[in-house]
């Protein structure tokens, strides 16, 4: 890996908090949610409109979250994505990876403006295979 975002999947124990996350089957959000807990990953599901996400705790937005995640995952329209960005700015030293499809010319626009560590359209599942956990 040679970005500092995918970087952070190697740190000893990340924490990765998955925006968007599902129970609903064939949704990206649930996919990538268990694939990475599947993977052996510290996995939180941030969806304001779900109690839970694979039977664990889900909370309504990154400020709600009992720890600062290490990555900030984000798996929503790029409407919702530019509200995460301003979220995940205020949280301090978080990577933001945004899924394929959850970027638009704007969420690019404001990830710069923001200074934020972002890593877009590449996919966690894809880059979380080649490395040991």
């Amino acid at each position: 890996m040679t970005d500092p975002v995918s970087e952070r999947l190697s740190l000893p124990d990340p924490l990765i908090a998955v925006v968007g996350a599902t129970d609903a089957p064939g949704k990206y959000g649930g996919i990538i949610y268990r694939d990475l807990k599947q993977k052996g990953y510290r996995v939180v599901g941030v969806n304001p409109g779900r109690p839970t996400v694979d039977g664990d705790p889900a909370y309504p937005s990154l400020a709600s979250l009992p720890e600062v995640p290490d990555i900030v995952n984000v798996v929503v329209p790029p409407p919702q994505t530019l509200s995460i960005l301003e979220e995940a700015a205020q949280l301090g030293d978080v990577a933001v990876w945004i899924q394929p499809g959850a970027a638009d010319t704007a969420v690019r626009e404001r990830a710069a403006e923001l200074g934020l560590a972002t890593l877009i359209d590449a996919c966690i599942m894809v880059r979380a295979r080649s490395v040991s956990r």
